[in-house]
């Protein structure tokens, strides 16, 4: 399998897509999640683009955050980031949202989201991560559609 870096594509390792890694496309320096399932690999150690992780699992995209920032222009709505978690480590990393990204499979793992385990939240709490809860749909709406649409949460059971 194909290991991403800073300078190519590569061969997305959950869904064996061909990503690109093309600044121009997809607005993002260090490109490793696949834009088409959003699932990641553990390529990163101590800063993105670094690719110094011995792991190189796959990387679970679990939630979306909001980038925290002091730009007074941001409203409490700063820029939407993808959460993954290591599927053999645990690690978990922030990633920005890429443009060229899947908005249906970004609104898939909000919902999914919704319902994480226990022991995820945990994870996430200790590594101070607050993910955009289930009343953020109108936020991730506006920032991906650049309106409110008539997509609605799919009923937690």
């Amino acid at each position: 399998m194909n290991c991403p870096n800073t300078f190519g594509d590569f061969k997305c390792a959950h869904c064996g897509q061909i990503v690109s890694s093309a600044h121009w496309l997809s607005g993002v320096n260090n490109r490793n999640h696949c834009s088409y399932c959003l699932w990641s690999r553990h390529l990163d150690l101590y800063a993105a683009g670094d690719r110094l992780s011995a792991c190189k699992a796959t990387m679970q995209p679990i939630a979306l955050t909001s980038k925290r920032s002091r730009n007074k222009y941001s409203r409490g709505r700063g820029e939407l980031m993808l959460v993954h978690l290591c599927t053999d480590c645990s690690e978990i990393s922030i990633n920005r949202i890429a443009a060229d990204d899947d908005a249906d499979t970004l609104l898939e793992v909000f919902n999914d989201s919704c319902s994480l385990s226990n022991r995820t939240l945990n994870l996430l709490l200790e590594n101070e991560i607050d993910i955009l809860p289930p009343e953020g749909l109108p936020v991730l709406q506006l920032q991906l559609f650049g309106k409110i649409t008539n997509i609605r949460l799919a009923k937690i059971v």
